[in-house]
């Protein structure tokens, strides 16, 4: 039988809390006004990393906002890329 020290068994229930509101909180983007599905939340030890494409400048600020505010105690890590969706500035040549 092995027996776990006090630090190992507190270390369980935060370690489930953590994912439990890391799966609220991509509930809350899939589902929310950003409805940004491509956007990806991991844990990684007691650090959450979230990566992923987004549209615009405000929607990457307004999900680091709410994931820092939703995960507050943990170090949260963004990798957003914001797509350029601009017009090409000349024509394709074709051959």
């Amino acid at each position: 039988m092995t027996e776990r020290g006090p630090e190992q068994a507190s270390d369980a229930p935060a370690a489930q809390n953590l994912d439990y509101r890391v799966a609220h909180l991509h509930e809350r983007f899939a589902q929310g006004p950003l409805g940004e599905l491509g956007v990806r939340v991991e844990v990684h030890g007691d650090a959450v990393l979230i990566s992923g494409t987004v549209p615009s400048v405000h929607c990457r600020d307004e999900i680091e906002r709410v994931a820092r505010q939703a995960l507050s105690g943990h170090p949260v890590h963004c990798d957003l890329v914001v797509a350029e969706p601009s017009s090409p500035d000349h024509a394709e040549e074709l051959a």
